[in-house]
């Protein structure tokens, strides 16, 4: 079916772009065919097979798209120089009145010279014509949130790519902001203030930049979304276990940087326990009280998030404060219900191991409270992308489960670089004692949607 998707799409675009050479090449018929006669522009197309309108007249285009540049005057001609960069285009595509050039992803934008940055400069035997046209970078995306539950006036970190010059940020309810924002300069992130009124629907950030306009996925604010927040939302469980959190554990010391602490939160290693041994598992567990309605996902989520949604769109959030370097031992084992002994790497759980990136150590720590983000198709009972697990795989399981609580361990058992990779690898990490602080808050499932931002309005 894939590749019979494929074909379409190709035999779609070449019919496209063969009527338009088809039009050129008829209407050059009917110019005149002199030697590089005087250039003149009077219009842009932006040419896209797949969109609404495949033939639209614009005054901007990104790197990697397709324009149609009508005038006269091409019959002969010989470079083209887009932003100063010089752009190869294919004769068969060059009419006098009308020609086809990609814009190249290697031409420069903002680094470009400000005489040349957005202009079309075209020479032929004779003369040249250098003429407007915004030049932007490929689309702006976000990728990440460092605080996707923020209170108002604290400072947020948005993460993506050609995020350069952010002039507007709208927030869920509709709320702009364009003040408090600070852009990086190489568009790699940007810095702004929540304002007040953000609506507690939650959805997505709308930002508007230099390079045009992006959506975040749909998790920002979603606390329609909160199973635990050990303050008002959902209920804690607890036993009589010598591991088990209970809520004299809990802790509501206003802790963090610039995003701080929310009522109580949970202390995996609460202040009883001095640290932790080495090569042990379940050391500490903390639970949701497993019974309806506060466990019952499919009431409290499937109005928001759909139970035919695919597992690789929704993600269990926590907010996590780590204020002394992490590394070297333990981590955090995700549970989907309350059937695991320890140590498993299989199964409805997934193991955070934030300490570990590319196969190698590297320090975790933060100074204030920010947001993990965890697919659940990273579930590893349900990791295989081959199979279309949807929130209705994730319902049923919970359904069926015997005890029903969502939990989290700290674990601090050795670790195979394999089982976080999937990679076959003699490399381990040798647990060791640790009193390292871990402290999680606002448990929540979300949706990643991603809203599809359009340049135009249709």
């Amino acid at each position: 079916m894939k590749n019979h998707i494929l074909n379409i799409n190709y035999w779609k675009t070449a019919i496209f772009f063969g009527l338009i050479v088809f039009a050129m090449q008829f209407t050059s018929c009917e110019s005149s065919d002199s030697s590089g006669s005087e250039i003149t522009v009077t219009k842009v197309f932006l040419e896209d097979v797949n969109s609404a309108v495949p033939d639209r007249e614009v005054n901007f285009a990104r790197l990697g798209q397709t324009i149609r540049v009508e005038g006269s005057g091409f019959s002969h001609l010989k470079k083209v120089y887009i932003n100063g960069y010089s752009t190869y285009f294919n004769v068969v595509y060059v009419s006098d009145t009308s020609f086809l050039i990609s814009i190249s992803k290697d031409t420069p934008t903002l680094e470009a010279a400000a005489d040349i940055r957005n202009t079309i400069r075209l020479v032929n035997d004779n003369f040249e014509t250098t003429f407007s046209f915004e030049i932007r970078s490929s689309a702006p995306t976000i990728t990440n949130i460092s605080n996707t539950l923020p209170k108002a006036g604290e400072k947020i970190t948005v993460y993506g790519t050609g995020l350069t010059e952010v002039s507007k940020v709208i927030f869920p309810g509709n709320i702009e902001t364009t003040t408090g924002i600070t852009s990086d300069k190489d568009g790699k992130f940007f810095t702004v203030v929540v304002p007040n009124g953000v609506s507690d629907a939650g959805g997505s950030l709308l930002i508007k930049c230099s390079n045009g306009g992006a959506y975040s996925p749909a998790y920002f604010n979603f606390k329609k979304g909160l199973l635990l927040n050990f303050d008002d939302k959902g209920a804690q469980g607890y036993w009589n276990t010598t591991s088990m959190i209970t809520p004299t554990d809990l802790v509501s010391t206003i802790t963090g940087v610039e995003n701080t602490s929310q009522g109580k939160y949970v202390p995996h290693r609460p202040s009883r326990v001095a640290s932790f041994d080495a090569a042990k598992n379940r050391c500490s567990e903390v639970w949701t009280s497993g019974s309806s309605p506060e466990d019952n996902w499919r009431s409290l989520l499937t109005t928001y998030i759909p139970a035919t949604t695919p597992l690789d769109q929704i993600a269990f959030q926590f907010d996590i404060f780590v204020p002394t370097a992490w590394s070297n031992t333990g981590f955090l084992k995700i549970c989907l219900s309350n059937a695991f002994n320890g140590g498993e790497w299989a199964g409805a759980c997934y193991n955070y191991v934030p300490w570990i990136v590319d196969g190698k150590v590297k320090e975790f720590q933060t100074t204030g409270w920010t947001t993990v983000t965890i697919p659940l198709s990273k579930i590893y009972a349900y990791s295989d992308a081959t199979k279309n697990y949807t929130f209705e795989t994730i319902l049923a399981y919970r359904e069926a489960a015997n005890y029903k609580n969502f939990g989290i361990y700290f674990e601090n058992s050795d670790i195979k670089l394999k089982n976080i990779t999937g990679v076959d690898s003699t490399t381990e990490f040798p647990s060791s004692a640790t009193s390292i602080s871990v402290a999680t808050d606002n448990w929540r499932i979300v949706s990643l949607k991603t809203p599809v931002f359009n340049d135009f309005s249709n």
